[in-house]
């Protein structure tokens, strides 16, 4: 029986400039996906989405398609994004925390009162240490044994980095909740005020009317 997905790979595997962009085209919007929740924002994004691809297509003639093809460009783009980690967290500053407060409901599920959308813009703004570790650990499945080979950190500072991460996490996953609630009752006030405005002119043209 053929495999219709070895197939695939073997054309992939070609290298040409036509199985290239044949390739771009299937996995760039579900890499791009990995690349904006590593990075801060879409310009960062868009770099190690690049330089990702350019990895992919020097390397993919030595694919030897005994396992996932997805997988394998998987993991060459989170080790992208962690180089990516390795040449900016020296130059950033991980930003003083000592006002949040360390709660032990790490495992409480708050993530899922947002959209996708909505929690990886709140990822972004995540320091990039705490994000990267975030990513690794919770997305990603790896350890943190493995996040600490990968970043050059020891276990104890991986776990501190996750559990600052969700601290974060919770505190605007929270203030966001009660932005969406209070945005109703504001509109509401509007068109209360609005509807006191139009009965008060009414009250006024017929009281000229009268006169």
């Amino acid at each position: 029986m053929i495999n219709a997905g070895k197939v695939l790979n073997e054309e992939y595997l070609k290298g040409t400039q036509e199985t290239n962009e044949l390739l771009y085209r299937h996995f760039a919007p579900k890499m791009y996906g990995i690349c904006l929740r590593f990075a801060g924002n879409p310009m960062d994004a868009d770099d190690i989405l690049q330089e990702g691809f350019i990895k992919i297509f020097s390397k993919i003639k030595n694919f030897r398609n005994e396992g996932s093809l997805e997988g394998w460009i998987r993991r060459t783009f989170i080790n992208t994004a962690i180089n990516f980690y390795r040449k900016n967290a020296r130059n950033l500053k991980m930003g003083s925390l000592d006002d949040i407060e360390l709660t032990d409901n790490s495992n409480e599920v708050i993530y899922d009162k947002i959209s996708r959308e909505e929690l990886l813009n709140l990822l972004q703004e995540l320091p990039i240490g705490y994000r990267t570790v975030f990513n690794l650990n919770i997305l990603e499945g790896y350890t943190h044994k493995e996040i600490g080979v990968m970043l050059g950190i020891s276990d104890n500072t991986s776990k501190s980095q996750l559990t600052r991460a969700r601290a974060i996490l919770q505190k605007k996953v929270q203030n966001l909740l009660i932005e969406k609630i209070k945005i109703p009752f504001e509109d509401m006030k509007i068109v209360q005020k609005s509807r006191r405005e139009l009965k008060t002119l009414e009250a006024e043209k017929s009281y000229s009317q009268a006169v």
